[in-house]
């Protein structure tokens, strides 16, 4: 009975990513802060709209959803878990904001470039986040105690980013650009827009372009291990799990854009998110034990994340040494 909200979903989102880049952004151009602001805007607005749709096929149990055997589900409810799902899956996005920022960098990609990789990034992540989300969904039904392995792992990541000082990733050492440059040469310069390009020699090669694509994509790979258990912690409905994913990941470009610059500006935020992970994990390992309201649970994240955003903005700059 869900099988025609899903595929209408899937449709939806489909639909938006056309016009995103079939109508409004056919020419590449560099993304402005006041625009990606306005985008990052519009992909909330449409995030909290679907929220209230949420609230629509819960509180009605349209197409069966909310119902559970005996346990029901209400609009609230339901709506108040989707939110929480995206505020955690939109927030733990921060840090892979940041190695984006550092591999852009690194390879120096034009900025009129940069929306074109990240676009094709974010459609790769929403298919590897799907088969993900899947498997994990799979995982808790057939075995209850993997609630407990991704506590775990959320309880470990939290103390792993707390003692963790230096920032930096060694790029030119990854696995992903060993294996490409093993097996295809590459060309040392971008060739506009194209991920692949042929050599004077005659070779087909590939662009910087397209390496900077598969470090995206496998750097969301690895950040999704956290956050896909840590979005499992607020609920096992996997229609809220996976569109609360989809809708964050479709505003990460928006928000890179906004905060590419700004993320120094933030310096307590590192901190909530040590502090979210860790609830999120004793949460998920308490669960049978002390089973938390979707109420209380999104004010507790909101708040965590609240904290650390204001700390920051409050934060004295110390004076520049003449």
């Amino acid at each position: 009975m869900h099988f025609g909200i899903w595929v209408g979903f899937i449709v939806l989102i489909l639909a938006l990513l056309a016009i995103d880049l079939g109508l409004l952004n056919r020419k590449d151009h560099a993304i402005g802060f006041r625009e990606s602001l306005a985008w990052t805007a519009v992909w909330v607005t449409l995030s909290m709209g679907f929220a209230g749709a949420v609230y629509v096929l819960y509180d009605n149990h349209i197409a069966g959803f909310g119902v559970d055997g005996a346990k029901l589900t209400g609009g609230l409810d339901a709506a108040l878990l989707f939110m929480s799902a995206y505020v955690v899956e939109y927030s733990l996005s921060v840090d892979n904001i940041f190695v984006i920022a550092l591999i852009i960098s690194t390879f120096k990609v034009p900025a009129r470039f940069q929306h074109r990789v990240l676009f094709w990034g974010i459609l790769g992540a929403l298919l590897l986040r799907g088969g993900m989300i899947g498997a994990g969904a799979a995982l808790l039904h057939q075995f209850s105690w993997m609630m407990y392995v991704f506590g775990g792992i959320l309880l470990f990541t939290a103390g792993r980013m707390a003692l963790q000082k230096d920032e930096s990733v060694d790029i030119e050492h990854s696995w992903t650009l060993k294996t490409v440059r093993r097996f295809y040469p590459v060309s040392p310069e971008f060739h506009g827009r194209h991920f692949t390009t042929r050599l004077p020699d005659g070779r087909h090669a590939v662009t910087p372009l397209l390496l900077v694509l598969l470090l995206v994509e496998t750097t969301d790979v690895l950040f999704a291990v956290d956050s896909i258990p840590a979005v499992f912690s607020v609920t096992l409905d996997p229609f809220i799990v996976f569109t609360s994913n989809v809708f964050a990941i479709l505003g990460l470009r928006s928000l890179y854009f906004a905060m590419a610059g700004l993320i120094d500006k933030f310096h307590y935020l590192k901190a909530a998110l040590v502090v979210l992970l860790a609830f999120i994990g004793v949460k998920m390992l308490l669960a049978k034990v002390v089973p938390m309201e979707a109420g209380p649970s999104f004010g507790i994240i909101v708040a965590i994340l609240a904290t650390g955003v204001t700390a920051s903005l409050l934060r004295k700059t110390p004076p520049a040494q003449a």
